[in-house]
């Protein structure tokens, strides 16, 4: 034991060992998400950066233990990108790995050494913080999205949906960093005991309070939907063929929404007559409202959309709308002039698509003027989009996706489990539908609906979806959790802040004085 033990402090002194393992511990808490889905190991996966960070000598040297751990998670998280974009995913996940330096940083600062109850509750509150900022700033769009947030991993935890909304996806981050902080005191400061028992049982007593006694959603009746998923088809035309056959199939059995996948129709219907009759008449055959994905050129306007588009009995209904948040290098190239490269060492987009300007509520005529509110893609990922259309009126989300360049990695069971959160969140169903799966519903709390459509299938699928009526705290409050974090860290900074700078003067004061005493003993 003795020899292990030093085996592991001798690598640790080594700065590649020491790098390698912050690499190694950032990646841990990646298996706490869809494929693995090792939902309880989220709440210890960040003790070993914990410790790391801790054990660093110098405030420089645990920034860096942050960075690499950083980069080794966002790898991790996004390995499935690796194919398309090769080499330069190393480039993004240092870059978006430095975000954690300061939190490394922030952590030696309130962990290092042996330090007294107050800076350990202190520690309780600040580390979590630090992280939801690292979260909150990587969430921007132009820095991937907020693909891979902590408190996503609990997507099919009932008691944590219930605190999703509450706080959203950005609660259940602070109490899973919580969680961690606590358990990293626990083994590194005995003598800190009480401040770390103390956080896990208001972590668990407050978790167990919002299982028991926070409001739900009221019933509001159902509606029946059909989601396509053709599957596994080479060739636009044979996709939409597809698509054709499978939605026929659905013919009296009483659905009332159709919802296809993303990139589900290649050219916009108002320059193709031939294929929105096609659609119109498929709506007719099946007595329903088609919601289609169309990846084409809008007449009149300049570049490529990718637009859902509502299609009745009678042709389109008029209701678009447009993705506004771009997939980086999947979708567009930022600063293509300069990163233009990236299309000859991956699948990165050849052509930018063009931003959709506003979000868009489509009532169903088939169901009733059932008002949806379509996502594309990764917007299922932001849960300001959801929360907003539900703000706005949406009785049912819908997400059109479409992972099948990513077929055989994670990523299209961690696409589908984001619908369960936003569900949660805003107290409204969701539908994912894909081209080749993961197609999934989820209820107003985020439970599912029915079987999943995974990726080996094509296949047609009716779901009874329940709908809900009421607004879930999260819709009605927004971000608090976030907006507590600013103000903890806020309030840490403005006391620490003039402490740090007393101490610094009086410790050059003292290195002036020792100075001065030296120099007199020279003379003499």
């Amino acid at each position: 034991m003795r020899e292990a033990a030093g085996w592991w402090e001798k690598a640790l002194a080594s700065p590649w060992g020491r790098g390698a393992a912050a690499v190694a511990a950032g990646a841990l808490p990646a298996l706490a998400f869809p494929a693995p889905a090792l939902w309880w190991l989220a709440y210890v996966a960040l003790v070993p950066w914990l410790l790391l960070a801790r054990s660093a000598r110098t405030n420089r040297r645990a920034a860096l233990d942050g960075w690499l751990g950083g980069a080794g998670f966002m790898l991790a998280v996004h390995h499935w990108l690796l194919p398309s974009l090769h080499v330069f995913i190393l480039v993004l996940a240092a870059l978006l790995g430095l975000l954690w330096a300061p939190w490394g940083a922030l952590v030696r600062h309130l962990l290092h050494g042996a330090p007294g109850v107050r800076r350990c509750a202190a520690a309780l509150i600040l580390v979590p913080s630090g992280w939801l900022m690292v979260e909150l700033v990587r969430s921007w769009e132009y820095l991937g999205g907020p693909w891979g947030l902590l408190g996503a991993s609990q997507w099919q935890v009932p008691p944590a949906l219930r605190l999703a909304s509450i706080g959203g996806v950005w609660l259940l981050s602070l109490v899973i960093v919580a969680v961690n902080t606590a358990l990293a005191v626990l083994v590194a400061l005995p003598r800190a005991r009480v401040p770390a028992v103390a956080g896990l049982l208001v972590c668990a007593v407050g978790g167990g309070a919002a299982w028991l006694w926070a409001p739900v959603p009221r019933g509001a009746g159902s509606v029946r939907i059909g989601v396509v998923q053709p599957g596994e088809v080479v060739g636009a035309e044979a996709r939409i063929a597809r698509g054709e056959a499978l939605t026929r199939s659905l013919a009296g059995r009483g659905v009332q929404l159709v919802v296809w996948g993303e990139s589900s129709v290649n050219r916009d219907l108002s320059r193709s007559p031939a294929m929105a009759a096609r659609l119109a008449a498929l709506s007719r055959d099946v007595g329903a409202d088609l919601l289609v994905n169309v990846d084409g050129r809008h007449a009149g306007q300049p570049g490529i959309y990718k637009s859902s588009v509502l299609v009745g009995p009678h042709g389109a209904t008029g209701h678009r709308y447009d993705k506004m948040r771009l997939v980086p290098f999947g979708e567009y190239i930022p600063l293509r002039s300069v990163l233009g490269w990236a299309t000859h060492v991956g699948k990165a987009a050849d052509q930018n698509r063009m931003r959709g300007t506003r979000q868009v509520l489509m009532p169903v005529g088939s169901a009733d003027g059932l008002r949806v509110g379509p996502l594309v893609c990764f917007e299922s990922a932001f849960p300001d989009m959801s929360r907003q259309l539900v703000r706005d009126g949406a009785k049912l989300l819908v997400a059109q996706s479409s992972t099948s360049t990513f077929q055989e990695s994670w990523a299209p069971a961690q696409h589908a489990s984001l619908a369960a959160l936003r569900a949660a969140e805003t107290w409204r169903p969701m539908a994912h539908s894909t081209l080749t799966g993961v197609s999934a519903v989820y209820g107003p709390r985020g439970e599912p609906v029915g079987d999943r459509l995974g990726t080996e299938r094509g296949a047609a699928a009716v779901y009874d979806v329940p709908l809900a009526e009421g607004t879930s705290p999260y819709v009605r409050l927004g971000d608090w959790a976030l907006y507590g974090a600013m103000v903890a860290l806020g309030v840490y900074a403005v006391v620490k802040g003039p402490r740090a700078l007393i101490s610094r003067r009086g410790a050059r004061r003292d290195g002036t004085a020792d100075d001065c005493r030296r120099e007199k003993k020279r003379q003499i």
